[in-house]
């Protein structure tokens, strides 16, 4: 007799939830509608059509004109760990950023792939140094590539990505940027930048589900991938295997695409596309003033200094007295609102309140701070009750007199 589950099963219906976190973020509707579309096989050419429209609205996200610019089979891990295995060979020298959690991942990446990490470190909360990286290359005049995180999703600090690339390019080297959780949320310009390899997630400012990693590949990178004398670590991950998969004229068998989750970034893209650019980037600003300012009436205070802080990602300092895990657990069982933990060093010290993409509303905004206003007060945040609503409130109509 066959063994049985120990309970009867029933289909699984998850809760509503306002996902304020560090990703994932709210998933429209028409999204989701684009995972139910009906699966076709990945060889299909309706598939293929598909896959090309994706790859243009791929570019259009990137600002780039890269060729090879396509989604990994895989979260922003797997586009993380796509970009070392393919850019570094045992016993490169690589300069890698240490400033959050993603930094020292980074690092990581280039022990595993018998690289030699050349550590910068900056304070968690703090940009990337410049200087530090110009100094670093002088003293390893040497190393391959520079690594680093534009959008820290540990801290919510922005770095300059642009000044940091410039540097490599002037060194000779290679850069692998993190845009994981800028992309659609802050300018991110791969070709005004001159980056090599750039990743993403498309669970973050995106709004897609969870699962793929959106990644752009210079022309520089590709000639030193095609000239690798050693085989890559990773398989599955191999660009030079994937080439002929999401290459420009030719399909050859690698791995079963999700296709369903394909069509739903290809969606979210679409709407990326249709908003625009600068219109999302200003959406995310707007939102994070509002925010900025309901949080002030409860004394709440910023990890990140202004001129380096992502309005999609809101690193606050959690309040003296304040139990960390009762008040998120609060938010979540009672307010159906999800906000994240503090990583690393931080854990315990810090909230990251996420803005992200389709989460990037003022109905959010707006439910978060009265949610926060109710739940802080039981714990002794004294703040005039609807005061942080109605800064918000001051805030979004200040930005519109603006306009």
């Amino acid at each position: 007799m066959l063994m049985q589950p120990e309970i009867t099963p029933n289909a699984y219906t998850p809760p509503q939830r306002r996902l304020l976190g560090p990703g994932p973020s709210d998933i429209s509707t028409r999204v989701l509608q684009a995972l139910a579309k009906p699966t076709i096989g990945y060889l299909d050419p309706s598939f293929v059509g598909m896959m090309e429209e994706l790859k243009s609205l791929l570019r259009y996200a990137f600002q780039t004109r890269n060729a090879l610019t396509f989604p990994v089979s895989g979260p922003g891990s797997a586009g993380m760990e796509m970009c070392f295995v393919n850019l570094v060979n045992h016993g490169d020298k690589v300069i890698v950023c240490r400033n959050g959690v993603f930094g020292g991942r980074m690092v990581e990446n280039v022990e595993r792939c018998g690289g030699v990490p050349v550590i910068i470190d900056d304070t968690w909360g703090t940009p990337v140094d410049p200087q530090k990286v110009r100094d670093a290359f002088r003293l390893h005049p040497d190393a391959k590539v520079l690594a680093f995180v534009h959008a820290e999703t540990s801290t919510g600090a922005l770095s300059d990505a642009d000044t940091l690339c410039r540097i490599a390019r002037e060194h000779g080297a290679l850069t692998i940027v993190d845009a994981v959780t800028s992309l659609g949320g802050v300018p991110v310009l791969v070709d005004q930048w001159q980056a090599d390899a750039t990743y993403s997630g498309s669970q973050k400012c995106l709004s897609c589900t969870p699962g793929l990693s959106p990644i752009t590949f210079s022309e520089r990178a590709v000639e030193v991938v095609k000239a690798r004398n050693q085989k890559s670590q990773s398989w599955f991950l191999d660009l030079n295997l994937l080439l002929g998969y999401w290459g420009e004229t030719t399909r050859t068998y690698h791995h079963t695409a999700p296709t369903n989750s394909l069509y739903a970034l290809h969606e979210s893209l679409l709407v990326l596309q249709q908003e625009g650019l600068e219109n999302a980037w200003s959406r995310h600003r707007s939102n994070h003033q509002a925010l900025k300012a309901g949080l002030a009436e409860m004394g709440i205070e910023f990890v990140v200094t202004e001129d380096a802080r992502l309005p999609q990602l809101n690193s606050i300092h959690i309040p003296g007295g304040v139990d960390d895990k009762q008040v998120r657990a609060t938010l979540l069982q009672q307010h159906g609102i999800e906000i994240g933990a503090g990583l690393g060093a931080l854990a315990g010290k810090i909230w990251r309140i996420g803005l992200m993409g389709y989460s990037s509303r003022v109905e959010n905004v707006i439910a978060c701070l009265t949610a926060m206003e109710t739940v802080l007060g039981s714990h002794g945040v004294r703040a005039e009750k609807g005061a942080a609503v109605a800064a918000a409130y001051r805030a979004y109509a200040e930005q519109s007199v603006g306009r």
